[in-house]
C-alpha cells in the first residue's frame, strides 16, 4: 500500500544493495541513488560518513560476535582486528588462524609475524599489513 513519497520511491526505484546500472545506464546504488561521475553524481560527504560509520559498527559487531574473546584486547590490538574486518569481513579474518590464536594467547610478536606471513602482507596490501603488524607488537596506533 502506497501512503507516502517514500513508499512511491521504494516501489518506483527498487532497492539494491550493490551497484547496478539504471535503465539509462548510469551507476546507481540503494534506492535510486545515482553515483555515476559521468553525470556529476556521487555521494555527499554526509552520506559517505554515514556509510563509513555504519560499516565500522558492522565490522566491530561481527568481529565481537564471531570472536567474543576479542573484548579482552586493548583498544589498539582490537583496532587491528576491526581494521582487517572492515577490509575483508569477519570470514576473511577467520582465515588468519595463527594470528588469532597468538592474539588470544597474548603473544603479540607471533600475531604480527603471522600477519606478515599472509597474502595480505606479501601482495595485497603490504603497507597496511606492515602498519598493522607494528600496532600488534607495539600496542601503539600507527
Amino acid at each position: 500500500m502506497i501512503t507516502c513519497l517514500e513508499d512511491q520511491l521504494r516501489r518506483d526505484e527498487g532497492c539494491r544493495g550493490s551497484a547496478y546500472q539504471d535503465n539509462r545506464g548510469f551507476w546507481t546504488i540503494g534506492i535510486g541513488t545515482c553515483i555515476d561521475a559521468r553525470v556529476n553524481c556521487g555521494l555527499t560527504n554526509d552520506e559517505i560518513e554515514l556509510l563509513f560509520n555504519n560499516r565500522v559498527a558492522l565490522a566491530k559487531s561481527s568481529l565481537e560476535s564471531q570472536f567474543p574473546w576479542v573484548a579482552a584486547l586493548d583498544p589498539v590490538r582490537l583496532g587491528v582486528l576491526e581494521n582487517l574486518t572492515f577490509q575483508m569481513g569477519v570470514h576473511g579474518v577467520a582465515e588468519f588462524k595463527q594470528m588469532l590464536a597468538a592474539l588470544q594467547q597474548g603473544d603479540f610478536a607471533a600475531a604480527a609475524a603471522a600477519l606478515l606471513d599472509s597474502a595480505l602482507a606479501k601482495t595485497q596490501a603490504p603497507s597496511r599489513a606492515q602498519r598493522l603488524a607494528l600496532c600488534l607488537t607495539s600496542g601503539q596506533w600507527q
